[in-house]
C-alpha cells in the first residue's frame, strides 16, 4: 500500500512538473493583456502579485478560472474567468512559465504584527484546532510547487485577507480536499487581519 501511495504521489509530481514546462519567451509575448491589471511587473496594487509565483500553481488557477466559466468545477471570478476562457492549454503553460521566471518583490511587516503573527503562522492554535500554516506553505511562506501550494510571503495584505475570507465563507472552494476552507473556518476576523499583515514581510 505504501508503494502504491508513493507511486501515485510521484505521478502527481511528474504531472505538475510537466504542466510547468511552458515557453518563457512565448509567455512574455502573450502577457500583454495581463499587464492591464497586473502591470508590467505582475504586481499592481489591488491585484495579487504573480511574479515569482510557482508555475504549477498559476497553471492550476488559470485552468480553474476557465473551468468555472464553462460550467465546470473551478474558481469563480468574473474578471479572471473572462481572461482565461480564451486561453489554450499552451497559452496557460507559457504564461505561467513566464511569470514564474520573474522575481516577486519583497514586502514588509509592521512591527506590531510580528510576534503574534509569527506565533499563529508557525504554531497554529491547538485549542481552536487551527493548523500551523507552515505545514503546507513552509516556514518562509514559499509554498510547495509540486503540491500546488502557493508562495504567500511578500504578497499584498489586502489580497491575503480577501482570499482567507473567501475560503472561510466557502465562496472560494478550489482548495485541495477543502484544506484551506477547514482552516479558514476557524479563523476570526482578527486572525485573518493578523496573518494577512504578517505575511507581507515573511521572506
Amino acid at each position: 500500500m505504501k508503494k502504491i501511495t508513493f507511486v501515485i504521489w510521484m505521478c502527481l509530481g511528474l504531472t505538475s512538473l510537466a504542466q510547468a514546462q511552458g515557453d518563457i519567451a512565448q509567455g512574455e509575448a502573450k502577457s500583454a493583456t495581463c499587464v492591464t491589471c497586473h502591470n508590467e511587473n505582475g504586481e499592481a496594487l489591488g491585484y495579487p502579485k504573480i511574479d515569482g509565483q510557482h508555475a504549477s500553481y498559476l497553471e492550476k488557477q488559470l485552468h480553474e478560472f476557465k473551468a468555472a466559466m464553462t460550467g465546470g468545477t473551478g474558481r469563480a471570478n468574473a474578471v479572471m474567468g473572462g481572461m482565461a476562457i480564451g486561453l489554450s492549454d499552451e497559452d496557460i503553460s507559457d504564461l505561467s512559465a513566464y511569470f514564474a521566471s520573474k522575481t516577486m518583490s519583497p514586502n514588509t511587516t509592521a512591527p506590531e504584527f510580528v510576534d503574534a503573527g509569527q506565533s499563529l503562522y508557525m504554531g497554529g492554535d491547538l485549542e481552536r484546532g487551527i493548523a500551523a500554516c507552515t505545514a503546507c506553505h513552509g516556514p518562509r511562506g514559499n509554498g510547495q510547487s509540486l503540491a500546488n501550494f502557493p508562495k504567500i510571503s511578500s504578497q499584498y495584505a489586502p489580497y491575503i485577507k480577501s482570499q482567507l475570507e473567501l475560503f472561510r465563507s466557502g465562496e472560494r472552494n478550489n482548495d485541495l480536499n477543502g484544506m484551506m476552507r477547514n482552516v479558514a473556518a476557524k479563523l476570526s476576523d482578527d486572525d485573518i487581519e493578523l496573518l494577512s499583515q504578517y505575511l507581507g514581510g515573511l521572506h
